[in-house]
């Protein structure tokens, strides 16, 4: 986040306020990707992942050439991976829940 100094030009700001003349600025775009895209795209990371050691259980399991030792790691990355996922989750889930508590 930048924040820059406050010059002479922050009186601009004040005046209005002063007046009582109300300010309508464009909402700013915020910057980079949103909440969502964030949350799609470690979701989309996740489901590969899973895919990844779906498919490395299945080669070691029909006899395909896999790697057992390979597809155990796989398969424990997409437990951790999984499990992760889950405990950011629950807490996303507790802050919302703290928010609807608050009283205004």
């Amino acid at each position: 986040m930048n924040v820059g100094a406050i010059g002479t030009n922050g009186a601009q700001f004040l005046s209005p306020l002063q007046s009582g003349t109300k300010i309508t600025q464009p909402a700013a775009k915020p910057e980079g990707a949103s909440f969502g895209d964030l949350m799609k795209g470690a979701v989309q990371q996740l489901n590969q992942v899973q895919n990844e050691a779906d498919v490395a259980a299945m080669q070691v399991a029909t006899g395909q050439g896999g790697d057992l030792h390979n597809a155990l790691i796989t398969v424990e990355e997409a437990s951790l991976a999984f499990q992760l996922a889950l405990q950011v989750r629950n807490k996303a889930i507790e802050a919302y829940q703290e928010v609807m508590r608050m009283q205004v």
